[in-house]
């Protein structure tokens, strides 16, 4: 793990709760792809956390975190989601042209 980016991210000190951790720096953001057991320590998730640093008026700076909850039961169905929509971007999007929007299932954010 980057310690900048875990100490001034307002981390807290890494706990027998957390089993792996691989940060991605990524421009101005740092992705965390954290592994952690549950509290009966019998089972295991990821967490995925985008970390944003912003620049306060006053100098200061402050994190914008955004976090994800990915349990293995969904680990799966979530990676071949991610692999779809990656590779619709690498084979559609980098023409220049704004590409109609498709969908590969009736599903509304609403209904979820």
């Amino acid at each position: 793990m980057y310690r900048e980016d875990f100490d001034s991210a307002g981390y807290q000190e890494r706990t027998a709760e957390d089993v792996y951790s691989k940060p991605v720096r990524a421009g101005k953001r740092t992705y965390f792809f954290d592994v952690k057991t549950t509290r009966g320590q019998n089972d295991y998730y990821l967490t995925i956390t985008e970390s944003k640093r912003r620049t306060n008026q006053d100098g200061s700076y402050a994190y914008d975190k955004h976090k994800i909850f990915l349990y293995k039961e969904d680990f799966e169905k979530f990676a071949a989601g991610l692999n779809e929509v990656v590779e619709y971007i690498k084979n559609n999007c980098f023409n220049g042209e704004i590409p109609v929007r498709e969908r590969s299932e009736d599903i509304e954010f609403e209904d979820l």
